[in-house]
């Protein structure tokens, strides 16, 4: 577990917290079978992970596809964003997860 946060994760921490008055429980870092998901919502079974570079290099892709495989049979619905992502369209991967969690909060507002 690591104490510091890549921007990104920053971001997308303050972005799941948003979701908090609607009833999301994210928890940050959290650990599930052999692997540790970036941040989840357990009793929903939704995952988010914030992808940086080391995903997309080397050992990365067949690591999280062996990963993602684990983690849908055991029924977790996964959200991944690039570091890119999240920092540049931070509106967008919010709407991403809102329509996810079957959220309508602007209709409700």
């Amino acid at each position: 577990m690591r104490s510091n946060y890549t921007r990104a994760e920053a971001i997308m921490w303050n972005m799941l917290r948003q979701f908090r008055p609607f009833g999301a429980r994210f928890r940050r870092e959290t650990p599930i079978g052999p692997y540790i998901a970036d941040f989840a919502w357990l009793s929903k079974k939704i995952i988010v992970e914030v992808d940086g570079d080391s995903h997309f290099i080397g050992r990365g892709p067949v690591y999280d596809r062996r990963r993602d495989i684990f983690l849908r049979k055991q029924g977790f619905q996964i959200l991944r964003f690039t570091n890119n992502e999240i920092i540049d369209s931070e509106e967008g991967v919010y709407l991403q997860i809102e329509r996810a969690l079957g959220l309508n909060i602007d209709a409700d507002s």
